[in-house]
């Protein structure tokens, strides 16, 4: 195993804890996987039985893009997990990173009709960005594979209907933010709804107007790709309560 491969592992382990911390884990189920420098089109993911807490940098199992595990491993890998993000990893090159929750929030705005609304501080950034999927049930059957990228195109924000959140991105920083925006906005949302008021609201204009806004705030980010503060923010927090998942 090289060094990058080795930093990897632990910055993937370290995203467990942190999807953990925030209360995105689901018993042993769903999954955060990114793919391993080369040509072989191999990916870590975490062990099927395993809970997030329990995830280490050592006990990620590689699998190739057909779902076989490449390299002696103790446990399986979840068949459900292994379609919906082999499929998305084959396919597309700057999707390094896939994450796929089933929060109370993100499956709330899934079950509804009109799924996320551009009327929240969260959601408007995200005006043109989230794609959508059709509920095909259990995701194990190939034959949704083309669907899945036909809905998800190139995008990086993917509401299954009925079923939950996910979310690409070029690093597991950039996908962790990517996936805390449209869980944030689908929190709002759901809070919102619940408050029984009516909702403001927000304008096509400033919707349109939200991307260059956000260009202004990011350079504020002192050079750091998409997401790199906020994951290093949560890397020193899960850091400081248990450290354990570096282990290799």
């Amino acid at each position: 195993m090289n060094q990058q491969e080795k930093d990897l592992r632990i910055e993937l382990a370290a995203c467990y804890r942190i999807f953990d911390y925030v209360g995105w884990d689901e018993l042993i189920f769903n999954h955060i996987t990114v793919k391993v420098p080369g040509d072989e089109g191999h990916f870590l993911i975490n062990p099927y039985g395993l809970h997030y807490s329990e995830v280490t940098a050592s006990n990620l199992v590689k699998v190739d893009i057909h779902g076989n595990i490449v390299e002696k491993s103790d446990y399986p890998v979840n068949p459900a997990g292994m379609l919906i993000h082999s499929t998305i990893h084959a396919a597309r090159d700057d999707a390094h990173c896939i994450g796929h929750t089933h929060t109370d929030a993100g499956m709330t705005v899934a079950c509804q009709e009109g799924g996320l609304r551009i009327d929240n501080f969260y959601s408007v950034l995200l005006y043109k960005q989230v794609a959508y999927h059709d509920f095909h049930g259990l995701t194990v059957d190939d034959s949704e594979r083309e669907e899945l990228l036909a809905s998800l195109g190139t995008k990086n924000l993917l509401i299954l209907r009925s079923h939950g959140l996910l979310a690409c991105g070029r690093s597991v920083a950039e996908m962790f933010f990517n996936l805390y925006s449209l869980q944030r906005s689908c929190e709002v949302q759901v809070a919102v709804d619940n408050s029984g008021k009516s909702v403001i609201p927000v304008s096509v204009e400033i919707a349109e107007k939200s991307s260059e806004l956000l260009k202004i705030q990011m350079a504020a980010n002192q050079g750091k790709p998409a997401g790199q503060l906020e994951f290093d923010a949560m890397r020193r927090l899960v850091d400081k309560i248990d450290d354990s998942y570096m282990d290799l």
